[in-house]
């Protein structure tokens, strides 16, 4: 089977920091050449891949001045005027590809890494029946649309060292966005007097500034940017739980997977596809006040950390979805 694998380009692939939807595409192409599929990627100039590589933008649009719609244009393009050397294209590029979908003869699966407006659903609603859609929870369903499965988001484990026995701050890891609720973290900590530490990319720099900045001291509060790599499985497997005050009806939630494959529990407002990732009282604590986050952190001694190392492992590793995701593409190549 011959795939092609189609990548965001905002950032590289896999990110060097930030870029959730290119860490789960290059996760899953990976894992695809493990299982000596041939697969070419279409990503960005510098992505880092032992699958074939195609690219017509060599830096990610991310990091440097450039018009979005040019070169997205572009990069869609380069692999829909190559799709018939393809038995299957996986598209983890949005809404915008399926306007090729019915000028191509290959079969098309589409992961929905969420929906950012409700505005984006007539696209996907008019190649609803000639697409085929993977929703990464069952909790970011659209009743809209028809899906084929739902494929949990997977971690390559190897870059998460597992953790018995954690430091004594909490933390707070993703986006800094009011979305994110990382002003609610600060809240919990503080009625905890523990230490908090904050990672991620400030995408809301009003809300940073006026939410977030003003307790920073480096002592109780401390921000440590966005962090790449090799700092994110140090600072996630040595913190005491995570929090995840999030304020919208999340997808997914990575850094949930992450940090329970490193031991560390999770504490979650119970929001979007929360209830799927942890197991309350066996992984973590999902609530729904800062009062309640309070009680949960209390009682975080009770949570034994290699049955969290064990759940993820279970549901979100690189092995699990790449397995889905090959049981999907023969599913829809039978049926074309």
């Amino acid at each position: 089977m011959k795939i092609a694998v189609l990548s965001p380009i905002v950032w590289r692939t896999p990110p060097r920091q930030y870029g959730p939807w290119e860490q789960v595409t290059s996760v899953l192409t990976e894992g695809l050449v493990k299982k000596g599929i041939d697969v070419t990627l279409f990503a960005t100039g510098d992505s880092i891949t032992n699958a074939k590589l195609s690219s017509v933008c060599d830096h990610p649009l991310g990091e440097k001045p450039a018009d979005f719609k040019v070169w997205e244009c572009l990069h869609i393009s380069a692999l829909m005027e190559r799709a018939g050397e393809f038995d299957l294209i996986h598209n983890h590029f949005d809404f915008l590809p399926l306007t090729y979908s019915r000028l191509i003869t290959t079969p098309m699966v589409t992961t929905i890494h969420g929906f950012s407006s409700p505005d984006i659903i007539p696209v996907y609603k008019k190649y609803n029946d000639t697409s085929h859609y993977v929703s990464i929870s069952n909790s970011d369903r659209s009743p809209e649309l028809t899906y084929i499965d739902t494929v949990y988001n997977g971690i390559d484990e190897s870059l998460f060292s597992f953790r018995e026995k954690p430091g004594e701050y909490l933390l707070s890891f993703g986006r800094i966005h009011p979305e994110k609720g990382t002003h609610i973290a600060i809240a919990i900590a503080a009625e905890l007097n523990m230490q908090l530490l904050i990672c991620g990319l400030i995408q809301d720099e009003h809300y940073f500034k006026e939410k977030v900045a003003p307790f920073i001291n480096d002592t109780t509060v401390i921000y440590k940017g966005n962090v790449g790599p090799a700092e994110r499985d140090q600072i996630l497997g040595n913190a005491s739980a995570l929090l995840h005050p999030v304020m919208f009806d999340e997808p997914f939630g990575l850094s949930i997977a992450e940090a329970m494959m490193c031991g560390t529990p999770v504490i979650a407002f119970n929001r979007g596809a929360m209830k799927e990732l942890i197991l309350e009282g066996t992984t973590g604590f999902l609530v729904n006040t800062v009062e309640e986050a309070v009680t949960a952190v209390s009682n975080i001694q009770h949570i034994n950390r290699h049955d969290c190392h064990l759940h993820s492992m279970a549901h979100f590793s690189q092995e699990q979805m790449v397995a889905h995701y090959i049981e999907v593409y023969s599913r829809i190549v039978a049926h074309c």
